[in-house]
């Protein structure tokens, strides 16, 4: 069975307006209970004219439902009263539909929201980029979610601005601030083979001249460099590290009302080459038989293949969450056990769901899981990301769990 919450409807509009035109991905079944509902805002400290005029000058660009929701804790933890964000919309039907949900709630809060159509067809890169260069020009502090996109990397290079802020971009942030620190190119860590093609000997210059500027000058120096995590990370010297606690998403939903199953969150490890579909699937059938667990919480980017194979090997009931997991578990209903493989949400959950009975657990990717094209520091980095999770059980790897 597959349930896919409906966000309400939008009406249509066209690319650089406020409002992102609504997704047709098929009649959804029956709503999830649990939708988030936002309480009535609190006044802010900080607000006023001065805050607002202040804030006018900066732009967010973001890219996934994530980024929008960690430049929303941003600006909550902040105080940033009256930012714009920028969506450059991506293609994936389920990403535009979370990230049409995420732009209600920023406008909620204040803030507008230009929808970009920046991968529609050959033209609408430099269609893109034309338009917001005005914007780019006048801002005084951008706010990023994701410093390996291209698309952000271009833009970096045509604005004045002296204040930068990173926000999350999951686990992608630890990478990011690794291969910052060592003065690495910024290559995504799934990524295999030595990224010198064609397309990335054309981008190198735009690459290396983005990593420069989110490089942090020396003391006393006019630019600034933050970051905005939720992720264990050393930052290297000159960047100024704000931790993201989701106190945003506490105080504007919940607590969860909690079921007696447990649930699983699905991952995009399959689809982006790095673990083998029939390993993975095995997996979760145990994690499913021996917690008891009901539902899957599919990743925005699972395949519907794989999770017709999952369903009918499993039994358990998809649900394509129409929001970042983090809200959704928030407002509930949720199992008192959420079980994770190595992704963004053992770091993330127990922040959101801090004050609840909720545990989170998560089981080890086993090197043999790993397929033949998986990038060489893949395992390295996995077993990074549940080593370094705080306030989770952990599941450590089992020849049952490997036998299914």
């Amino acid at each position: 069975m597959v349930s896919s919450p409906e966000g309400a409807p939008a009406g249509p509009a066209t690319p650089g307006t406020g409002v992102p035109p609504q997704e047709t991905t098929g009649s959804p079944a029956r709503r999830l209970l649990g939708v988030p509902r936002q309480r009535r805002r609190p006044a802010r400290t900080g607000s006023g004219p001065d805050a607002a005029a202040r804030d006018a000058g900066t732009l967010a660009f973001v890219e996934s439902p994530v980024q929008l929701l960690n430049v929303l804790e941003w600006a909550y933890t902040a105080k940033a009263t009256a930012l714009t964000v920028v969506v450059l919309s991506p293609h994936d039907p389920m990403t535009r539909g979370q990230l049409r949900r995420m732009a209600e709630l920023a406008r909620d809060e204040g803030h507008t929201v230009r929808w970009e159509e920046a991968r529609g067809g050959p033209t609408a890169p430099m269609r893109t980029v034309g338009g917001l260069t005005p914007l780019l020009r006048r801002a005084r502090r951008i706010v990023i979610g994701d410093p390996f996109s291209r698309y952000v990397q271009l833009l970096l290079t045509l604005t004045r601005a002296r204040d930068l802020v990173v926000v999350d971009d999951g686990t992608a942030t630890m990478e990011f601030i690794s291969q910052l620190a060592h003065g690495e190119r910024l290559v995504r860590w799934h990524r295999n083979g030595s990224g010198r093609g064609a397309r990335d000997l054309v981008f190198a210059p735009f690459s290396a001249t983005a990593r420069r500027r989110l490089t942090p000058e020396p003391e006393g120096g006019r630019r600034t460099v933050g970051l905005f995590s939720s992720m264990p990370v050393e930052a290297p010297p000159g960047v100024e590290v704000t931790p993201n606690d989701f106190a945003w998403t506490r105080v504007r939903f919940g607590p969860p009302r909690l079921t007696r199953a447990a649930d699983i969150v699905g991952t995009s490890l399959v689809e982006t080459g790095v673990v083998d579909a029939d390993r993975y699937l095995a997996a979760v059938g145990t994690l499913a038989r021996t917690h008891g667990a009901t539902r899957y919480f599919a990743h925005r980017k699972e395949s519907a293949e794989k999770l017709r194979r999952l369903v009918a090997e499993t039994g358990l009931e998809i649900v394509r969450p129409d929001l970042p997991l983090e809200l959704i578990a928030r407002r509930g209903p949720i199992g008192r056990l959420i079980v994770s493989f190595p992704s963004t949400v053992v770091h993330t959950l127990p922040l959101a769901l801090r004050g609840t009975e909720v545990k989170v657990a998560v089981c080890d990717i086993d090197p043999e899981w790993l397929t033949a094209h998986a990038s060489p520091r893949a395992q390295g980095f996995l077993d990074g990301v549940t080593g370094t999770a705080r306030d989770v059980q952990r599941l450590p790897f089992t020849p049952r769990v490997a036998a299914g």
